[in-house]
C-alpha cells in the first residue's frame, strides 16, 4: 500500500463529506431558529406545502446516517493505524471509550443547553452527539473483527430493529419503573422526549462506516477502483431500500399516498424506519464516492468543505451556541422567515464559522490540552 501520499488523499475525500454534512445540519439549525415552519411541524411526522421547504428539510436527512458512518470509518481507521504501530488493543480501546464519554458529556452539557441560549442546564437528554459517543464506544467490542462479520451484525441490528419497536412502553407515564423502562426503550430502539436517536439502527450505521472504511482506505487501493466498486453498493442500497418501501409494511414506519410523492421519500427518522436507513446509507456512499470523483477533477472546488470537517465537532457545537445564543435571548427574527431567511442566516454563520475552523484547526494541531485534542 503507497503509504503517504494515499493517506493524505484519503482523509481529504472524508473531511470533505464531514465537512459537506456538516454544513447541512447548519442549514437545518438556521431553518429551526428562522423557518416559520416550525410553528406547526411535527418532527416525528414532517408535512410540507412546497416543494422549497420539504427539500430545505429532506437534506439535512443525511446529515445523522452521515455523521454515523463517518464516525465509523473513522474509529476503524484509528484502530487500523494503532494496531500497526504496534499499539495494544487495550489502550485503543480505552482512548476511544474516553472519546465516546466525552462527546456524551458534551452533549449532556453544552450541546443541550445551548439550543435555549444556555438559560437552562438540561442533561438528561441524549441526542445525536450521545449517540456518535454511545457508538464509538460500543465499536471497540467489534472493530478488530473482519468485515464481512461486522457487515452481518449490522444487517442484523437493521433487520431485528423493526420488530423491536413493537414493544410495548408508555412513554408518557412518570411512575418510577415506567420511567425506567422509557429511558431503556429510548436510549436503544425509540425515539421521544428523552432521546430521538437511539443506538441501536444509529449504531448498526457506525458499523455500515467502518465497513465502508475497510473498503475504501485499505481493499480498494485507487480512486478509480473506489469510484467503480461503491456506485454497484449505491445503487443496491437505493434499490432494496425502494423495494421495501414499496411493500408498505415491514420496514416502513410511515405509509405514503403514491409513489415519487414527497411522502414516499420521507418516512419516519425518529427512530429511522429500516427503509430511511438503506435509502440513506446508499445516499451516503453515493455523496463520498462523488467527493472522490471531483477531487480527482477539481480538488479546489472542495476546498469549502475540508474547513469544517477537519473539526466537526468543533464546528458543531459553536454554531448551535451562536444560534442559541443569539436568537433565544434576542428573539430576532425566530420562527419568523422562510426557506430564504433561513439560507440567509446559514450564509452569515458560515462567514463567521469558516474562518474560526481554520483558526482552531491550526490551534489544535499545536496544542497538548487534553480537552483541545478532544474536540
Amino acid at each position: 500500500m503507497n503509504n503517504q501520499p494515499v493517506a493524505k488523499q484519503r482523509f481529504e475525500f472524508i473531511d470533505q463529506f464531514r465537512g459537506f454534512v456538516g454544513i447541512l445540519m447548519l442549514i437545518g439549525h438556521c431553518s429551526y431558529y428562522f423557518n416559520s415552519v416550525w410553528l406547526d411541524l411535527d418532527p416525528l411526522a414532517p408535512h410540507f406545502d412546497s416543494l422549497a421547504q420539504f427539500l430545505l428539510r429532506y437534506f439535512g436527512y443525511l446529515c445523522a446516517p452521515g455523521f454515523l458512518m463517518m464516525n465509523g470509518a473513522m474509529v476503524w481507521w484509528f484502530y487500523d493505524r494503532r494496531i500497526a504501530k504496534g499499539t495494544s488493543r487495550w489502550q485503543i480501546s480505552r482512548n476511544l471509550i474516553e472519546r465516546g464519554l466525552f462527546l456524551v458529556i458534551v452533549q449532556m452539557t453544552w450541546v443541550n443547553s445551548s439550543w435555549g441560549g444556555f438559560r437552562v442546564l438540561r442533561p438528561w437528554h441524549f441526542g445525536v452527539i450521545s449517540c456518535i459517543g454511545l457508538s464509538m464506544i460500543c465499536l471497540t467490542l467489534v472493530v478488530h473483527w473482519r468485515w464481512h462479520y461486522r457487515l452481518m451484525l449490522a444487517t442484523g441490528i437493521l433487520l431485528v430493529h423493526p420488530f423491536l419497536l413493537e414493544i410495548p412502553y408508555d412513554p408518557n407515564s412518570t411512575e418510577a419503573g415506567a420511567a425506567f423502562t422509557r429511558v431503556v426503550m429510548q436510549t436503544f430502539i425509540d425515539s421521544g422526549k428523552f432521546n430521538k436517536y437511539p443506538l441501536l439502527p444509529w449504531f448498526a450505521m457506525a458499523i455500515l462506516g467502518s465497513v465502508m472504511a475497510t473498503c475504501w482506505l485499505q481493499l480498494w487501493k485507487t480512486d478509480s477502483e473506489r469510484i467503480r466498486k461503491s456506485l454497484p453498493i449505491a445503487a443496491g442500497g437505493f434499490l432494496t431500500a425502494f423495494l421495501i418501501r414499496l411493500g408498505g409494511g415491514y420496514g416502513n414506519l410511515f405509509p405514503y399516498a403514491n409513489v415519487g410523492d414527497w411522502d414516499f421519500f420521507m418516512d419516519q427518522k425518529y427512530p429511522p424506519s429500516l427503509f430511511i436507513s438503506l435509502w440513506f446509507f446508499a445516499a451516503v456512499v453515493t455523496m463520498v464516492t462523488l467527493m472522490i470523483v471531483i477531487g480527482r477533477i477539481a480538488p479546489r472546488a472542495l476546498a469549502v468543505f475540508s474547513v469544517p470537517g477537519k473539526v466537526p465537532l468543533f464546528f458543531y457545537a459553536v454554531h448551535l451556541a451562536f444560534l442559541g445564543v443569539f436568537i433565544k435571548r434576542t428573539g430576532f427574527m425566530y420562527r419568523e422567515g422562510g426557506v430564504v431567511e433561513s439560507l440567509i442566516a446559514s450564509a452569515v454563520m458560515l462567514a463567521i464559522m469558516l474562518p474560526l475552523c481554520n483558526w482552531f484547526y491550526g490551534v489544535r494541531n499545536r496544542s497538548s490540552n487534553y480537552f483541545v485534542r478532544m474536540m
